[in-house]
């Protein structure tokens, strides 16, 4: 019985949803909204400095071309030596030609100060305490006129520079003094969203030479309240950086300005380069922002509200099943299970849920059922194993007997001649070589179990060792009138094992198949895959032949296929076992065949073959088989 304060899922479904999705949508609506911004800030910036870059180029090229142009028209023979008429015209003429918006040309006498020429009238446009023996091209800023009227700056002509050259006649005599004045640059609107920036000039001194506000021009850095920050952009375009930062030329009033300098002196005046600024405000810098936001929240509002409606449209696809598989658990529990499981839910995940809790029932049942036989195989292993001691013991208090017998026979001088006497102790000694056997089975198989059986693989030749198993187990194969048929060529076959257990192995199943022959043949054959590098080993007989259904039991220990055939031939039923685990210590595999009772058996032996060159140079020996030497 659920809790009181426990929640359904679908109620957990619908909260979790929205607990998960509205936090993370409004995160990502100011992650955006932040993001939005940067890049607004770092667009503006990037043009504004291009664009202070692009002015500062303009003003100093244009500059170099008034200076150019000037001097040009210093050497000129009509500036020289011509008639007031030619002079004017050509005055004119000039004016038209210059790259910058040219106010006044002028010619002007040094010696009395009078103007001989002049493209605007008689106005003198010479500044007041300008030397007029200079011999370079003088170049002085001028801050915008004031009008009678109002008192205040013109705010078209905001950037104005008066340049003048002196003028020799023709006897190379200072004569003359041609002088300029022009303006360099006009502020124009600047545009909602447009980010080329005002034009603010600063000179090396500090003095602002050209502003957006008029009133501001001719004022110095040091009066703004903003002087840290504008000083700094001072220092770091004089430092040759082309850069951006905000600042403040008002009060509260936050502006983005891209800088730079001059790449040398504006005037004639030493260490005067200028400090461009292109300058706009953040807020025209972030132009576009407000929609950006607008459709942000347009979209969180749409955004929440389609998570609400997803939310309870996906709740009962999510949550039904869920429901219909706890139903169907709790009736499992309840052993009232009679529905199937539930199938055919409409997501893929609670189909493969549903199967998954299927097959893990059908698997319960299953293990139900093989923990029975496990229990049942248990209770025949313990049958085993006291049919194993019973056979041991009788295999073990045989020979014993005999032994004993023997021994109290000669001991008791109960024999008629001394070749009886030996004849009984030969006996005795074959049935303890026989006994120790046993006992050395029982030794490995204990070896086995407890993981302590151990090989010492070394290079020997496969066909040899062969020879000599075939050699010792000749007498008993003629002794029961068998015949043995050895197929296993005349080189030597290399590979890597325990020659002593490899014997043993090899002794345990060729015995096997002359103890359980009566008739017939045992044939032994090797053949190798060279391709896979091993050799196969067959020994093959026509004896009794084992059941197919007891085949896979002939592998373990204690387990004898037929008490009463054992019984007949003797045994403990530990030598295959014993054979299997000293095989595959060595690297190989050993399998067993029979087509079933009285249709022989076949036992084969795979071991992995090694390089030739490895095999040591061993002596041949010869071995007889059937009267045949090999």
């Amino acid at each position: 019985m659920a809790k009181s304060r426990q929640s359904s899922f679908r109620q957990i479904l619908v909260t979790r949803i929205l607990l998960v999705f509205i936090p993370v949508l409004l995160v990502g609506e100011m992650v955006a909204l932040n993001k939005a911004r940067s890049s607004l800030l770092n667009t503006a910036q990037q043009n504004l400095t291009e664009s202070a870059v692009n002015k500062g180029e303009k003003i100093t090229d244009d500059i170099a071309a008034l200076r150019s142009n000037l001097i040009t028209a210093s050497q000129t023979k009509v500036i020289q030596s011509g008639s007031h008429f030619q002079i004017e015209q050509f005055l004119k003429q000039l004016k038209k030609q210059l790259p910058t918006q040219t106010d006044c040309l002028q010619l002007t006498r040094i010696k009395k100060g009078e103007i001989i020429a002049s493209s605007c009238g008689v106005q003198e446009i010479m500044p007041s305490g300008l030397s007029l023996t200079s011999n370079d091209v003088d170049i002085q800023f001028i801050l915008p006129s004031q009008s009678g009227k109002t008192g205040k700056r013109d705010k078209q002509n905001q950037l104005q520079l008066f340049l003048s050259i002196p003028v020799s006649n023709q006897r190379g005599n200072l004569a003359y003094r041609l002088s300029m004045k022009t303006t360099l640059y006009q502020q124009n609107p600047n545009h909602p969203g447009s980010l080329t920036g005002f034009l603010v000039v600063i000179a090396e001194d500090g003095r602002v030479l050209a502003h957006p506000l008029p009133e501001r021009i001719g004022t110095n850095i040091k009066d703004y309240a903003d002087v840290d920050r504008i000083q700094a952009i001072v220092k770091n375009a004089l430092g040759g950086s082309n850069n951006s930062s905000n600042l403040s030329f008002i009060e509260g009033q936050e502006l983005v300005a891209g800088f730079t300098a001059t790449t040398k002196p504006i005037t004639t005046k030493p260490s005067q380069r200028w400090i461009i600024l292109a300058v706009t405000s953040v807020e025209n810098a972030l132009f576009g922002l407000e929609e950006i936001k607008l459709i942000l929240i347009v979209l969180t509002v749409g955004l929440i509200g389609a998570s609400l409606l997803a939310s309870f449209y996906l709740v009962p696809y999510l949550a039904g099943p869920v429901e219909e598989l706890r139903d169907y658990a709790i009736n499992l529990h309840s052993h009232h299970a009679a529905q199937p499981i539930p199938r055919n839910f409409k997501i893929r995940e609670f189909n493969q849920l549903a199967q998954a809790l299927d097959q893990m029932v059908e698997r319960l049942k299953d293990w139900a059922e093989e923990l029975e036989i496990a229990w049942k195989e248990a209770k025949s292993a313990n049958q085993v194993k006291s049919q194993f001691l019973a056979t041991t013991s009788h295999e073990l208090r045989n020979p014993l007997n005999i032994i004993i017998n023997c021994v109290r026979l000669v001991r008791d001088d109960l024999c008629d001649s001394r070749e009886e006497e030996l004849e009984f102790l030969k006996k005795a000694d074959d049935t303890a070589i026989h006994l120790l056997g046993i006992i050395n089975d029982l030794l490995d198989i204990s070896k086995i179990e407890a993981g302590k059986l151990s090989v010492i693989t070394v290079p020997l030749d496969l066909r040899q060792l062969l020879l000599e198993v075939i050699n010792l187990q000749s007498v008993n194969i003629q002794y029961k009138g068998l015949q043995l048929i050895c197929d296993i060529g005349d080189k030597p076959i290399p590979i890597k094992s325990d020659s002593i257990k490899l014997k043993q192995v090899l002794i345990n199943i060729i015995g096997n198949a002359t103890k359980f022959t009566d008739e017939g043949s045992i044939h032994i054959t090797m053949s190798i895959n060279r391709h896979q590098q091993y050799v196969l080993v067959s020994i093959k007989d026509t004896g009794i032949g084992i059941d197919p259904g007891e085949q896979g039991k002939l592998f373990r220990p204690f387990v004898m296929v037929d008490g009463t055939t054992t019984r007949k031939f003797e045994g403990t039923g530990l030598g295959l076992a014993i054979s299997r685990n000293l095989i595959e210590l060595m690297g190989g595999k050993i399998t067993l065949e029979s087509l079933g009772l009285n249709q022989g058996t076949t036992v084969i032996i795979k071991l992995p073959l090694i390089d030739l060159a490895l095999l040591p140079n061993l002596e041949k020996k010869d071995v007889v088989i059937n009267g045949v030497r090999s």
